[in-house]
């Protein structure tokens, strides 16, 4: 390997960790003695060049990916730098540089430095998850942004429940990687190989052995965890719920975008030979079958348990647990369509559920919660975030013309041209529809509490100020209606390149 080579493909997570330490170092050199608790103007400044050097490294390296394009692969599919995951790295970084903003006053915790460092070195484990044709890498890559979801899930100390949720996730999260080590053991000992294209042709002769077949199954309930697919989802409602806001943002946006994206090439890519079919009529064993049968749990566990909600964070867990069944039935298309979908699904859906976190974090500092009571009159308080919750919401609920439509409406045009063509899923994206109509109910519900119900009786003082973070709101939103009035400016750059590879 050369080592050259590495250092150039792999710049941008080299200016995350540099980026990293850099803030880490500055937030302890800035830390005065006199310094306590009550002094909020110091600390306020002191957070405030903490966060900005962190997002001043996200715009460096996302400038790097766009003027630079490196480009190139190391041996063994150890690290892939193309066109496609370059576009899923930008879309990492950018996703992390509206996470800290939207941290810019937080409360949380008084360890500035420690928390942007834990973020961005989770966000080098996602790149390189994405960069990944290689399983030792995929799982080295998937563990290290795990380790570091776990620590922000835990980061508030002063709150039992943030501690609690990290060590479920933790423990959850610790069952799952075994799960999915196992699996990739057994797929490495049915082919001999660790790298995608080598494994899917040692797949190819080794047919329907039983040790392929199991260490399938072990990959699917590894990577089902990751992306809080049904019934694999359990860690997620407390997770959201007990983690700092701004940390949840990223759980259900940048963990998601990575783990989608490798499930759907792994399974395309690697594991194509071991597709078998998921159609009603020719049911056969292999990865679709599984998928087809854990999209449709998702969609309607996620679905029917969304609607007994009355917390808008685990509201979006369970949101989350039904849009990850929906990425799954694109999935199941195969083919660079199916990740093309999944990807542009997950990249915009992720866009759209931090924003509405970043809604949430604003309430829970104004009104003291996140549960529906605290949204109440919000129109009437805060009209312009209420216009941005109502843009995010919708957009989740699939209306059109928000990229929210359009990213289902792929998922399910792509389920339903893919295999033969002969609408074989048709009963899934029946399924996705229907459940789909389910969701409007509970959405429409937070709607109702925001824009219709009087206001609550709570102080709302934390509202004035947050300026970053109402910018960052507003941005998201725009985000979202302009990329459902114009998907292809997104869309037709990951077509090309996926065309590019020869998927």
């Amino acid at each position: 390997m050369n080592y050259l080579e590495l250092g150039r493909l792999a710049v941008p997570e080299a200016l995350l960790v540099v980026t990293a330490l850099v803030a880490l170092g500055v937030d302890l050199a800035g830390r005065p003695g006199g310094e306590g608790p009550g002094d909020e103007g110091a600390w306020e400044r002191r957070a405030g060049r903490v966060l900005g050097i962190g997002v001043a490294g996200c715009v460096l390296t996302l400038g790097w990916l766009v003027a630079m394009r490196p480009e190139g692969a190391l041996p063994g599919g150890m690290f892939v730098s193309d066109a496609v995951t370059r576009w899923v790295r930008a879309a990492l970084v950018s996703l992390t540089a509206g996470t800290l903003l939207l941290s810019w006053r937080m409360r949380f915790t008084p360890h500035v430095g420690e928390y942007v460092t834990v973020v961005l070195l989770g966000t080098v484990g996602m790149m390189w998850v994405a960069a990944a044709e290689n399983v030792l890498m995929l799982f080295l890559g998937l563990e290290l942004a795990s380790l570091s979801l776990y620590i922000l899930t835990a980061f508030d100390k002063r709150d039992p429940a943030s501690t609690e949720a990290g060590l479920k996730y933790f423990l959850f999260g610790g069952m799952a990687g075994a799960f999915l080590l196992l699996g990739l053991s057994f797929l490495y000992g049915a082919t001999g190989a660790i790298e995608f294209r080598a494994m899917a042709a040692g797949l190819a002769g080794a047919g329907d052995s039983p040790l392929a077949l199991a260490g399938l199954a072990l990959v699917l309930v590894g990577l089902g965890f990751k992306v809080a697919a049904a019934p694999f989802h359990f860690w997620a409602p407390d997770a959201y719920q007990g983690a700092p806001t701004p940390a949840a943002g990223l759980m259900a946006a940048g963990a998601k975008v990575a783990a989608l994206f490798i499930l759907a090439k792994f399974a395309v890519v690697g594991l194509g030979t071991l597709a078998g079919d998921g159609s009603w009529a020719g049911l056969r064993a292999g990865w679709a079958p599984l998928l087809g049968l854990v999209a449709a749990v998702s969609m309607v566990w996620g679905n029917l348990a969304a609607l007994a909600q009355r917390n808008v964070k685990r509201l979006l867990a369970y949101s989350a647990v039904a849009h990850a069944g929906y990425a799954l039935v694109g999935v199941m298309g195969g083919g660079a369509e199916a990740v093309a979908a999944v990807t542009f699904h997950a990249v915009t859906y992720a866009l759209t559920t931090l924003g509405a976190f970043g809604v949430v974090g604003l309430v829970e500092k104004a009104a003291g919660g996140s549960e529906f009571g605290h949204f109440a009159g919000l129109a009437r308080r805060a009209p312009g975030l209420a216009l941005c919750l109502a843009v995010f919401v919708l957009s989740l609920a699939g209306i059109p013309p928000l990229v929210g439509f359009f990213g289902k409406f792929y998922l399910f045009a792509t389920a339903l041209g893919g295999g033969d063509g002969g609408m074989g899923l048709l009963w899934l994206v029946a399924l996705g529809a229907a459940t789909t109509c389910v969701s409007f109910y509970y959405y429409l519900r937070l709607l109702k509490e925001v824009f219709v119900s009087e206001p609550g009786t709570a102080g709302w003082e934390g509202m004035a100020g947050g300026g970053v973070e109402r910018w960052t709101v507003g941005a998201a939103a725009t985000g979202v209606v302009a990329a459902g009035c114009l998907p292809a400016v997104l869309l037709e750059p990951l077509r090309v390149g996926l065309v590019a590879l020869g998927l």
